[in-house]
């Protein structure tokens, strides 16, 4: 049978605490372990396996997203591609929206008005978003009348 891991060993090797290892078993991002007098024993891959999971919970991948990886993860499945696509595209756009609402801020900050609410574009920006607009678009709306 090989060496085996107590949660507690393999919670010391993954500085991941006992309680999350419950729970992404029970998630089913870990399979369950093997059960010796009651006690749950890992195998030394079990190690591996929760570094994925950081890994990709640190990519921003969710906890569903990342269970499905784990699901997909026989050779001749090409699925994990699939989910990488989907999350680099969603990280695409929330990078997008990050640079907008930063470009916004920046603004904001260089406004000559020491009362933001005394601004023609803080103001406008605010009708622009009640009307409908998205931050990019009001930005653009506000910064395209000279």
């Amino acid at each position: 049978m090989g060496e085996q891991l107590t949660i507690g060993e393999l919670a010391s090797r993954t500085g991941v605490a006992t309680s999350a290892l419950r729970y992404w078993e029970e998630f089913g991002l870990l399979p369950a372990p093997a059960r010796i007098s009651g006690r749950r024993r890992y195998p030394p891959s079990a190690v591996e396996l929760v570094g994925v999971v950081l890994l990709l919970r640190d990519a921003g991948f969710t906890l569903r997203e990342i269970r499905a990886f784990v699901a997909s993860r026989a050779p001749s499945d090409d699925g994990w591609r699939e989910l990488y696509r989907r999350k680099l595209a969603e990280l695409d756009q929330r990078i997008a929206q990050a640079q907008v609402a930063r470009t916004a801020i920046a603004h904001g900050l260089a406004c000559p008005h020491e009362d933001l609410f005394a601004c023609a574009n803080f103001t406008g920006g605010i009708a622009a978003l009640l009307s409908g607009s998205s931050l990019e678009e009001a930005h653009d709306e506000i910064h395209s009348h000279p």
